[in-house]
């Protein structure tokens, strides 16, 4: 007598995540919480130098996190991971948005990453200054970089820090060195003044620019001309060519306005179509040779050494800010001033100076 197997069904239930693991925020909290916890300052580094990209990116997320257990942690591994980093060479590349800077990234990036030279995409995406979220879709955009098995893309949400550069972008390319990329893209939304941030970080400044888009003489007045290493004017294709020639000719005049960097070198301009991989190549042979001068004369060393020097007092009145602002009294106090403006019973100015005697 033959014994029938019970049938197993591919429909039947199976025990899943809860949906108030799902919504409930407090409960996402503690999963995070837990999953931070699992894994030693002293591991994350070490797994971090062996190349893990995994740790790295858990790594990140620990220093753009603003609980201060969490900042600790990564201090930690910042400190751990600060010996094997500054070993590569970081580029900016910003521009304002719909000049492509997504699609030149990737063909840059393809043209950049090999298994000796590992590249690292560090995009700041533009958060919401009503409901505070990001989109985050750089990936998406990037769909065939990412595909790439020697780049790493990884987005972060500007927050409120400075013209969109997220809070963190410095700790992050330290991390990316210390993991073995060798090439740092730092992609910015390009709006407000997210160039002088990025500028103050990267060994390597690149502006994207589109022809007939009427914003020429708005850069020159911004002084965006003065941050950058080289203009690449992008989508020169089509029936926009011709624009694109005439904008080049403009901005290389542009340029004889402005005195020549610390180093000697003079900013150039390209033309370049990431759409149909033109010109692309030409300026990556540009950010070499300007990265050779640079280190031939030791002004690469020398600019490293100044950007650091800024990012100390940087730190120093970021954290000030950030204690001023979580001071318990200051906390109580901010409130009734607040509203003692609404009453027209103080100025901005006397409450301002009322709150700074606290501490």
């Amino acid at each position: 007598m033959s014994t029938k197997k019970p049938h197993k069904s591919a429909l039947k239930n199976q025990e899943g995540v809860s949906i108030d693991e799902i919504t409930n925020p407090a409960a996402i909290a503690k999963f995070k919480a837990k999953r931070n916890k699992d894994i030693s300052a002293k591991k994350l580094a070490h797994a971090i130098i062996k190349g893990d990209i995994t740790a790295l990116s858990r790594a990140i997320t620990l220093i753009e996190s603003a609980n201060p257990d969490h900042t600790a942690k990564a201090n930690e591994v910042l400190n751990l991971c600060l010996p094997h980093a500054n070993n590569s060479i970081r580029i900016g590349i910003t521009g304002v948005p719909g000049v492509g800077k997504s699609t030149f990234i990737e063909v840059l990036g393809n043209t950049i990453a090999t298994s000796k030279n590992k590249l690292a995409v560090l995009a700041v995406d533009p958060s919401s200054s009503v409901t505070k979220g990001s989109i985050l879709g750089d990936k998406t955009r990037m769909e065939n970089l990412v595909k790439n098995k020697n780049v790493y893309i990884r987005p972060s949400a500007a927050g409120n820090s400075l013209g969109g550069v997220a809070r963190k972008t410095r700790e992050s390319i330290i991390l990316c060195e210390a993991c073995g990329f060798k090439t740092i893209l730092i992609e910015t939304v390009g709006v407000g003044q997210s160039e002088t941030a990025v500028h103050s970080m990267v060994d390597f400044f690149l502006l994207l620019k589109l022809a007939g888009a009427g914003d020429e003489l708005q850069g020159i007045k911004r002084g965006i001309i003065e941050l950058a290493d080289a203009i690449v004017i992008n989508k020169a294709d089509g029936d926009n060519l011709q624009k694109a020639k005439i904008a080049k000719t403009e901005f290389k005049r542009a340029l004889h306005l402005y005195p020549p960097k610390n180093n000697g070198w003079i900013p150039k301009v390209l033309l370049t179509s990431a759409i149909e991989n033109k010109g692309v190549d030409e300026a990556w042979s540009l950010i070499e040779t300007y990265l050779k001068i640079s280190k031939s004369d030791d002004y690469f060393n020398i600019k490293r050494i100044e950007q650091n020097k800024f990012w100390l007092y940087q730190t120093i009145e970021d954290s000030l800010k950030s204690n001023f602002y979580h001071h318990k009294k200051v906390k109580e106090e901010l409130q009734l001033q607040l509203k003692a403006i609404e009453l027209n019973e103080t100025t901005p100015f006397a409450a301002a100076q009322y709150l700074l005697t606290l501490l």
